[in-house]
């Protein structure tokens, strides 16, 4: 998901997508542990993308703080 499209989304959208890619993310872990993970990219995707929401995240609450 590209940072356009989250800036779209409103707080409470955006605090699920971030559920949602930490348990994602866990799970892959998960995978990687017991040896079945195939794509290990994924691991990686799941992070930045977690990244990229708390980013937009802050940009709101600061826009919000002005």
């Amino acid at each position: 998901m590209n940072a356009k499209d989250l800036r779209e989304k409103s707080a409470d959208e955006l605090r699920d997508e971030l559920a949602n890619l930490k348990k994602e993310s866990f799970n892959l872990r998960f995978q990687q542990a017991t040896g079945q993970l195939e794509n290990t990219s994924g691991i990686k995707a799941a992070r930045r993308s977690a990244a990229r929401v708390k980013t937009i995240l802050n940009q709101k609450a600061a826009e919000a703080a002005e």
